[in-house]
């Protein structure tokens, strides 16, 4: 129940979503048919939470969280803040949309624990946006940014590549990128854009009228995106979807992948060492055994990848080296 990046996460598929963007289905990419009750998150918390010295966060994800009725709402932080109050939980991580956002929303947010704010911004396109049904602009996006950053909350912003109506999805994920150094949130995640059944955006695709990105295409402006977040300071949590069994069932077209994060790692390493590699005809690369799997690559991709180019490179697990180390033979 806890994941990677220490949430416990509860997913309320459109509940409180007043609108249907074109590429969305919920139920399919959290894979949740039905919302908890507040009782069920508390229940949940007790069992899956350690008694103390932890540092998991209380997440509800998936759907529009200060949308839905505000009497849900505060069911749903009661039933949560307990566990942030005992010191069970560090605090509590909701995800919303830009244009539910204001002084009186935040005032209930911050009573009740929740220090992390996410805001599914996806374009700062404002065509993209609108041809997208998301219901809101890029201008609210950054009003939004900046008074959560008044309320001393921790700022998240969700980005998409690739969507419907991008004439050139890497200066999309370009400008988008931009505009969201610009906010200076505190993280970021980065989705590929997928066909799933159950959508309009199914439907476009059918008629010939969306293509999507190719999954190299996918991966390369995803790592780009990455390198640049990273280097101004900005941690990527997340790069990808999570890889539900009903999401890969309902994926018609797109770069799903179910380590597409992970490919994303894969070709930044590869970019680095050929950067720095000298064209000799074999290389040793020591590196800390952590990044052993991303620096080979998957099906050992990055391994092949200098084959073709005529150089036999060798990977060594190493643990006192901090990323990777070259040597030549």
């Amino acid at each position: 129940m806890l994941n990677k990046h220490s949430n416990l996460a509860f997913f309320i598929p459109h509940l409180g979503c007043p609108y249907k963007c074109v590429f969305c289905d919920q139920v399919n990419i959290s894979g949740e048919h039905v919302y908890p009750d507040p009782m069920e998150v508390k229940e949940t918390c007790d069992r899956y939470l350690p008694k103390e010295g932890i540092n998991t966060e209380i997440a509800f994800f998936g759907g529009s969280f200060t949308a839905i009725p505000q009497k849900m709402m505060e069911a749903y932080l009661q039933a949560a803040y307990p566990f942030v109050e005992s010191g069970r939980a560090s605090g509590i991580r909701i995800s919303t949309r830009p244009d539910y956002i204001d002084d009186s929303i935040l005032s209930t947010l911050k009573s009740y624990g929740v220090h992390s704010i996410e805001l599914g911004a996806q374009s700062m396109n404002d065509q993209v946006l609108e041809l997208n049904g998301r219901g809101h602009s890029s201008k609210d996006v950054t009003m939004a940014s900046s008074l959560i950053r008044e309320y001393g909350f921790s700022l998240g912003l969700q980005m998409m590549v690739g969507m419907y109506g991008v004439e050139d999805a890497y200066c999309d994920a370009m400008e988008t990128a931009d505009a969201f150094l610009k906010i200076a949130p505190d993280t970021v995640r980065i989705y590929p854009t997928l066909v799933v059944e159950d959508t309009q955006l199914a439907e476009l695709w059918r008629r010939g009228v969306y293509k999507p990105l190719d999954i190299d295409e996918a991966v390369k402006i995803s790592a780009e995106l990455m390198i640049l977040f990273r280097n101004k300071g900005i941690r990527v949590i997340r790069v990808g979807l999570h890889s539900e069994n009903s999401l890969q069932k309902k994926t018609l077209a797109g770069p799903f992948h179910p380590a597409f994060g992970e490919l994303c790692e894969s070709l930044i390493f590869r970019n680095e060492i050929e950067n720095v590699i000298i064209k000799e005809k074999t290389a040793i690369i020591k590196c800390n055994p952590k990044l052993l799997s991303k620096i080979i690559g998957q099906n050992k991709s990055n391994i092949n990848y200098f084959l073709n180019k005529g150089m036999d490179i060798k990977v060594i697990p190493d643990g006192t080296v901090s990323r990777f180390h070259i040597e030549y033979p």
